[in-house]
């Protein structure tokens, strides 16, 4: 089956099966938040991304495929996000990650803060740490190729398709999109796969023309 990315709260989770990984996206919670799990086939090992609601579900949902999710990765500091974390944190074991400067905002004890360019393990695959400034101070992306050579990114709330994230202040916005066209469009090529923290997903080469015009218009 072809994995499309469009998933909505109450149904199935969608399934992309590559070389070295499987990605899966699910849809929870009211406010139709995206959560991701991505287990390497060599060794069976899982991280789930977001833990944004509806325990239950996330907690079949990380062991989708093999042993439950050995960590959780929160893409940014927002309620929306970790709604459940507590809940699957204890049913799990699973350990927390975080960006650094969301950690405190996260009311579960983050066991490791990243910061822009730490590598994240998952088995035998890694995936970078992409520091996106903006919509918080903190927010975290992963960038994950996979030995295929497909590209994949897992952006939060921070790029969607038609956008940026939302921000609060000029500075902000300015800081996001500044971070965004250098950190991912300056760095990644069309082809990566963009995975957001709510709705459909897009790639980089379908956004790209449109940055100055985000930029232009001031969301």
């Amino acid at each position: 089956m072809s994995y499309s990315g469009q998933v909505q709260v109450g149904g199935p989770a969608d399934i992309r099966e590559l070389a070295g990984a499987t990605i899966a996206k699910l849809a929870v919670g009211p406010m139709s938040n995206n959560a991701y799990l991505i287990r390497d086939r060599g060794t069976g090992q899982a991280l789930l991304i977001d833990a944004a609601a509806e325990a239950d579900r996330l907690v079949e949902f990380a062991a989708l495929g093999g042993a439950p999710a050995a960590a959780v990765l929160t893409t940014h500091q927002h309620q929306d996000h970790w709604q459940a974390l507590a809940a699957v944190v204890a049913r799990t074991g699973a350990r927390t990650l975080a960006g650094g400067a969301d950690a405190a905002g996260i009311p579960v004890p983050t066991d490791r803060r990243l910061q822009h360019g730490d590598t994240v393990h998952v088995g035998d695959l890694e995936l970078q740490a992409i520091h996106l400034r903006g919509h918080t101070p903190g927010s975290i992306a992963l960038y994950y190729r996979d030995a295929d050579g497909s590209q994949h990114l897992f952006t939060g709330d921070s790029l969607f398709p038609g956008g940026v994230g939302k921000t609060w202040a000029a500075a902000d916005f300015e800081q996001l999109v500044s971070d965004v066209s250098e950190r991912i469009f300056d760095v990644y090529d069309d082809q990566v796969w963009f995975y957001p923290g709510h709705g459909d997903d897009s790639t980089l080469g379908a956004e790209r023309a449109q940055l100055a015009g985000w930029r232009e218009r001031g969301w």
